[in-house]
């Protein structure tokens, strides 16, 4: 008899692991449903375009006036000094970084099963929140992935010199695949998700983007334009997720203006969202 229940219980389990998984994918995927996404819909668009406009120029403005001049500014390539910084940069690599939300929203799929009530709620509720800091990052960096393909710009002193428009398009290899920067992509996009999920860790997420930022820059592996342009890349694209969760009911309110807001208080979405065994 014993040998049937725990049978039974870990079938059970795994089809309740398996209803979180489609409860999850059919969450993200169904169509918008908020009243308001009209309204953020429109101020997503203008802030956009205002956003990219003004750090495009300033892209622009780097190339010219700052790129090569910022290389010379550099410690050598290599340099037995520059350990700290390379263990800071790897703070900002995109695979890292999207394995550890992985790595997080795997243990909430596994355990949520496992508990009921309160528990369970609040747990999901952090998966959700895990599920859009993940898509908010991914976005963005599948994004810069195709503009790096797409444009082909050579690293600092590839060609062997400090030429800011050694431009190869389609070259598809590491040594062009300097603009934009994946790890401000990747540190941006964490620190803007992050920051419209938990509003007080702005600041210290905003530090955390520059300094990868900045690691990117002294290691010589982009130039300044590159770093820019990766931030705008991962703002933008993380603009774009929250307002596809926004739009679904998802984790954030919209208000009358058109505004994104976390929701503060859950209780209510987190009671849906365990009712209908949707996933982390």
């Amino acid at each position: 008899m014993s040998g049937q229940a725990d049978i039974g219980e870990s079938s059970n389990y795994f089809s309740q692991v398996f209803a979180l998984v489609r409860g999850s994918v059919a969450q993200l995927l169904r169509p918008p449903s908020h009243s308001r996404r009209a309204e953020a819909e429109r101020r997503l668009a203008r802030h956009a375009l205002l956003t990219t406009a003004m750090v495009g120029a300033a892209v622009i403005a780097l190339m010219y006036g700052l790129d090569a001049r910022e290389i010379g500014l550099m410690p050598p390539r290599g340099s037995a000094s520059l350990w700290l910084v390379r263990i800071l940069t790897d703070f900002g690599k995109e695979v890292y970084v999207l394995l550890s939300l992985a790595g997080m929203l795997l243990v909430v799929l596994l355990v949520s099963p496992r508990l009921r009530g309160t528990s369970r709620s609040r747990l999901l509720g952090f998966g959700l929140r895990l599920q859009f800091l993940f898509f908010a990052v991914l976005a963005p960096v599948l994004a810069g992935e195709v503009i790096k393909w797409i444009a082909g710009r050579g690293r600092p002193f590839v060609g062997g010199k400090a030429n800011p428009f050694n431009f190869v398009p389609f070259a598809g290899t590491e040594p062009y695949a300097s603009l934009p920067s994946a790890h401000a992509i990747t540190g941006f996009a964490l620190a803007f998700a992050v920051g419209a999920v938990w509003p007080r860790a702005r600041v210290a997420m905003l530090v955390y983007a520059v300094l990868i930022a900045i690691s990117r820059l002294v290691l010589l592996a982009h130039h300044p334009s590159d770093v820019v342009a990766g931030a705008l890349i991962g703002v933008v694209g993380a603009m774009f997720v929250r307002y596809w969760f926004a739009a679904r009911q998802l984790g954030f309110a919209i208000h009358s203006d058109g505004e994104i807001v976390p929701i503060r208080s859950v209780s209510g979405h987190l009671k849906g969202v365990a009712r209908e065994a949707s996933g982390p």
